[in-house]
């Protein structure tokens, strides 16, 4: 019988991060997954806004020159990876969007992001209610808020301001029609930040796209269920080479 993690088709899984884009909340997903595999997280810069096309030579840099990866992206960074994707590196066998986009997600509430997208907004601290209900869910664990409160504080405001805006802004459907590797999106049951419509469009484009739907899970999902995510990107992963 095969075991959890084994045939897959590649080695090395590139992770590319939420918002906050620090890195650092990856920690649950990865003790998850199987230890065969190499993982490389990607981080951006704390102090300076980048831009999606911006952040694409950043992404090259730390992917694998020559061994098979696949790219597993995290809501803010999936406009990025399908950018990066269309690129067609040769060695790169698929891309995991988790609770992704290509346009704006905000929808109707687009004007009301607009007006939090503020340095002066996000210098305050989020209240508890907000996160729970948006962000980590009901009763998130008190290490998964502590953790991501200390990740916003380390990114500057404005870094972050700018960052929405870029979501609000971005529109990578061209870049998604040009990618031609296999496409897993997995959403997120109960994410009030990134409705159902966004697979809906990537599935207009990308009607082979596969959904992965985790039940109950809030948009940190990698975070709130990362043994059901983890499950889900290895049976991607062992399918790639079949």
């Amino acid at each position: 019988m095969e075991t959890f993690g084994e045939g897959l088709s590649a080695s090395t899984l590139v992770l590319l991060p939420g918002l906050e884009a620090t890195g650092n909340l990856f920690a649950d997903f990865i003790s998850q997954l199987p230890p065969t595999l190499t993982v490389i997280i990607g981080k951006y810069p704390t102090q300076q806004f980048l831009s999606y096309g911006q952040l694409l030579p950043l992404v090259d840099e730390i992917v694998p020159r020559e061994s098979p990866f696949v790219l597993v992206a995290e809501s803010f960074s999936t406009p990025l990876a399908a950018m990066f994707a269309a690129t067609r590196p040769a060695n790169l066998l698929g891309l995991v969007m988790c609770a992704g986009f290509v346009t704006n997600p905000a929808g109707n509430w687009t004007s009301l992001a607009r007006v939090l997208a503020r340095r002066a907004v996000l210098r305050i601290p989020p209240p508890r209610w907000f996160l729970h209900r948006f962000v980590m869910g009901n009763s998130p664990p008190a290490s998964l808020e502590s953790n991501f409160r200390k990740s916003l504080r380390a990114v500057d405001a404005e870094v972050l301001a700018k960052r929405l805006r870029a979501i609000l802004n971005c529109d990578a459907r061209d870049e998604l029609s040009r990618m031609k590797i296999p496409l897993m999106y997995i959403q997120a049951e109960r994410d009030h930040l990134v409705p159902p419509e966004c697979f809906a469009e990537i599935q207009r484009i990308r009607p082979d796209a596969e959904l992965v739907t985790i039940p109950g899970a809030p948009h940190l999902m990698l975070q709130r269920e990362p043994r059901k995510c983890a499950e889900a990107v290895v049976k991607f992963l062992a399918e790639l080479g079949r």
